[in-house]
């Protein structure tokens, strides 16, 4: 197997119940044209950064491991209370690889993800020498959304999700997909300075945006062009869509 990239790696959340399924069963195990969906991510993965992936599980771990171990040859992280984006990926930080410099942030649940926008995402990140890179997508309908807060120039500043955005803030088109390329220095001094203080009482790793802000550090951002590959399953409508997505392709 033969990647582009070394000294990257993938961390892929994948800890979460997903309450919104009204399913016992863990939300990334919920099928898709036959498989789990977060298959459809770790192969995708697997593509850019070979087997230097860590996926945090939780809910049904067993479960979810032993899916995972039969779509490739992965690390394993163990989060034990889902206190946040952030918690999962301090809890997966430990288990890189001691060489990787750069690491790429997926989701279990947005199983469309190309191995392109990926790709694309790591080269900006690297071209532009950023601490932190966001893949943004525009929406028509941003609701329910974390928005990209940009400044006067245009220079990311942070990311508001939207249940503590204000009105202004609420106009704001384009989305946080939830997928980063973060440098790994970096990324561990900003995960221990991330707090809980916001409407869902979680630890984000969206603030450490705002960390990189505060302390002068570069922050790109990469607008996806399709927004189709950015969507996310919450419910077993989402599912139901992003099936019929699968199947035009």
């Amino acid at each position: 197997m033969s990647t582009k990239y070394h000294n990257i790696a993938a961390i892929v959340l994948a800890a979460g119940k997903g309450t919104r399924m009204k399913s016992s069963k863990a939300k990334v195990l919920h099928f898709l044209a036959g498989r789990p969906m977060i298959s459809y991510v770790i192969e995708t993965a697997i593509k850019v950064v070979g087997n230097d992936i860590v996926v945090v599980i939780g809910h049904q771990a067993d479960a979810v491991r032993r899916h995972v171990s039969n779509a490739g040859q992965v690390f394993f992280a163990y989060q034990e209370n889902q206190l946040g984006t952030g918690h999962a990926v301090q809890c997966a930080l430990p288990s890189l690889p001691a060489d990787i410099e750069n690491v790429i942030i997926l989701c279990g649940d947005v199983p469309l993800i190309t191995e392109q926008t990926l790709t694309s995402l790591v080269d900006a990140h690297l071209n532009g020498q950023y601490a932190v890179t966001v893949l943004g997508v525009n929406l028509e309908d941003p609701s329910g959304y974390g928005r990209v807060v940009t400044d006067g120039n245009g220079d990311v500043v942070r990311i508001v999700e939207d249940a503590d955005a204000a009105a202004s803030e609420k106009c704001i088109s384009t989305i946080n997909s939830g997928v980063y390329c973060v440098h790994r220095s970096f990324l561990e001094g900003a995960i221990t300075r991330l707090k809980s203080d916001n409407a869902q009482n979680e630890i984000y790793l969206t603030d450490i945006i705002e960390i990189a802000t505060h302390s002068k550090r570069p922050v790109g951002m990469m607008l996806a062009e399709k927004h189709t590959e950015l969507l996310g399953i919450n419910t077993l409508e989402e599912l139901k869509r992003v099936e019929a997505l699968l199947d035009d392709q």
